[in-house]
């Protein structure tokens, strides 16, 4: 039975608290990275055979085009209604991004002083894309799009193969519509390899996959710890943690809705967190009656009561303002605010990943179609991070131009700087152009 809590008897401790055991997976990891920096495409193919039971005679480690064009054309006659939904998502998903597209300035003054700032795409990007149960073709549009949005001229996408070397085809195809849907967009390699050697093959590169400059998307213990490891060599989007929601909502919801939402997180992770803030005791009830009714009509019902008996809690506060300051210490992934007028809240909302307005807008909205990205920040880091965008996907280039009168104007005031900080070289550089 998920917990209900009152927050005025509350520590900070009990408010914040969560069950995340971990196992230290550090050493196990360095090495498999130490193995395919030595040994290339002979270790992909090794740890292929030994995690997924691949048969290794023959054995392809990029998929060839034929097989990305059958994945989307299997998809197509299998389930149109699929196909459909994930080109209207990959739609949505495509124009929000456009919208997050920046350009680059220049200022400029008659006295011969120039300073600017250009944009420029990653040249390659890669993205992890698990498999086996947690094969989530949504994830690869939601990262693989701004990718290409960007400009990135090649995403080199990694993913475990089945033991027969087969990969989901609906993973496969979600790749290809996303290439499909971005106009001039770079292209999409897939790579039959998941865990660790993974993420180490597209930090450093084999024989068959490319180094990239940034890797991103979900993992296991393994894929988060090597993403950890190769950070420096290479850009990460973050280090993602369990899922997590927090509904806002006053008495006038549906209890059964709540219930819905909350347990549509418990079922990612028996980790995963779902929270209830509320000012109304009675909504409190119902709700904690709902979610065990629900939990039993769950597929996934272990990992979800696992999830809901371990991280879940309902908490009342004296009113909604205080709900909102509770969520804002909580900083969590997904927030709802049921209520009656979500966008004056979301005016006051300093933390949070996405935020879900009104009654009508489950999370599940965002997972999968609405636009704006599910790839968002956990565990507490919404204070200081956000959603993953076009903008991880760039770097910016600054860039100075000064005459030779408009340096000489100031190359004084600038050594008398760099004296002031014993940089003696940096003013003998200033000012030697005006001595000669």
């Amino acid at each position: 039975m998920i917990k209900i809590l009152n927050f005025e008897e509350l520590t900070a401790d009990e408010v914040f608290a969560r069950n995340e055991p971990t196992a230290d997976v550090s050493d196990i990891v360095a090495a498999i990275i130490q193995d395919v920096r030595d040994n290339g495409d002979e270790a992909v193919i090794r740890y292929a055979v030994k995690f997924d039971g691949v048969d290794p005679e023959g054995f392809a480690i990029e998929l060839s085009a034929e097989e990305k064009a059958e994945a989307l054309r299997s998809l197509d006659e299998s389930d149109p209604g699929l196909s459909d939904v994930m080109r209207d998502s990959a739609a949505n998903i495509a124009e929000f991004c456009s919208m997050q597209l920046r350009e680059g300035f220049e200022i400029s003054d008659r006295a011969g002083r120039l300073t600017g700032q250009k944009i420029v795409p990653l040249e390659r990007a890669g993205l992890y894309v698990p498999g086996g149960t947690a094969a989530y073709p949504s994830t690869v549009l939601m990262d693989s799009i701004p990718a290409l949005t960007a400009g990135c001229s090649e995403i080199i996408m990694t993913t475990p193969p089945n033991a027969d070397g087969s990969i989901e085809s609906a993973v496969v195809a979600a790749a290809v519509i996303a290439q499909e849907t971005v106009p001039g967009a770079g292209s999409v390699r897939i790579f039959r390899t998941g865990g660790a050697q993974a993420v180490a093959a597209m930090a450093y590169g084999t024989e068959s996959i490319p180094a990239v400059d940034k890797i991103v998307g979900p993992g296991n213990a393994f894929v988060a710890e090597a993403k950890r490891q190769v950070f420096g060599k290479v850009a990460i989007d973050m280090i993602a943690g369990p899922s997590e929601i927090l509904v806002v909502s006053d008495g006038k919801s549906d209890p059964d809705v709540v219930a819905a939402d909350m347990l549509s997180q418990a079922e990612h992770d028996k980790n995963a967190s779902a929270v209830l803030v509320t000012d109304s005791a009675d909504l409190a009830a119902a709700v904690a009656e709902s979610i065990e009714k629900q939990l039993c009509s769950l597929e996934r019902e272990e990992i979800a009561r696992a999830s809901i008996e371990n991280n879940g809690k309902i908490i009342i506060a004296k009113d909604i303002e205080q709900a909102l300051e509770i969520s804002d210490e909580i900083a969590p992934e997904h927030l709802e605010l049921c209520v009656d007028d979500p966008f004056e809240m979301l005016g006051r909302v300093k933390n949070a990943g996405s935020v879900f307005l009104g009654r009508s807008c489950p999370e599940a909205l965002g997972d999968y179609y609405a636009g704006p990205n599910h790839t968002l920040p956990t565990g507490g880091t919404a204070r200081f991070s956000s959603a993953l965008s076009v903008d991880d996907f760039v770097k910016k280039i600054q860039f100075i131009h000064y005459t030779d009168e408009a340096l000489a104007e100031v190359a004084g005031g600038i050594a008398a700087f760099a004296r002031k900080e014993g940089l003696t070289g940096h003013a003998r550089s200033v000012l030697i152009r005006s001595e000669k």
